[in-house]
């Protein structure tokens, strides 16, 4: 029997370096001989990708509740098509955000109903959860301060006010204190450090 492969996500506020680490870790995990694939959230399969275009389009205008659903569709989609197929196969999956996304955005963040949100990930994850959840934690003005030294658009969501990025964040750290599988890690040191303290992590839950 092929052992199943390990689910790790990394999540956090904008610019909390996110991909970047996931880049990293993916290549540490094929250097030493485990398949590993790298994928995001939205998006990951070409419908799911479709529906991120809606999604972050900067100034589009999409009611929260709608926001919730076309976020759940693309995860049943990513779960189904990618996660799962690769899981099986024994590969590890990194993946940019997942589940704990819906509920630091649309509930901490849109105050939407957290049972509700809880409710539609468990059916649009089929009942797949990660492994380990890493969640890059920095304050939102420094976050939003790297993204806009990247010289690039904001997209919707990055377009939010301040005080919206404050109740996300807080999300997060509250998510982290209700789960064993959820670490925290200070996002605002250099990249070097935040990848030495992941890979730290992964050996102690012996995800290498």
């Amino acid at each position: 029997m092929i052992p199943a492969g390990k689910f790790i996500t990394f999540e956090g506020p904008e610019g909390s370096g996110k991909s970047t680490q996931a880049g990293v870790i993916t290549g540490v995990l094929r250097e030493k001989g485990i398949n590993a694939v790298r994928t995001r959230e939205p998006g990951g399969v070409s419908i799911s990708e479709e529906l991120r275009e809606i999604l972050l389009k900067p100034g589009g205008k999409i009611n929260p509740r709608t926001e919730l659903l076309l976020y759940a569709a693309c995860r049943a989609q990513h779960t189904e098509e990618l996660i799962k197929p690769a899981l099986e196969r024994g590969d590890h999956v990194i993946c940019e955000r997942y589940t704990h996304a819906s509920l630091a955005y649309q509930g901490y963040g849109r105050q939407l109903d957290i049972k509700l949100i809880r409710e539609l990930n468990a059916i649009a994850t089929a009942g797949v959860s990660p492994d380990l959840t890493v969640i890059l934690d920095i304050e939102p003005e420094k976050g939003l301060e790297r993204v806009a030294s990247s010289e690039r658009t904001f997209d919707r969501l990055e377009s939010e006010d301040i005080e919206f990025h404050r109740r996300v964040r807080s999300g997060y750290i509250e998510l982290a204190s209700l789960d064993p599988y959820i670490e925290i890690v200070d996002a605002s040191r250099d990249a070097d450090t935040i990848t030495s303290d992941i890979i730290a992590l992964f050996e102690s839950r012996q995800l290498f």
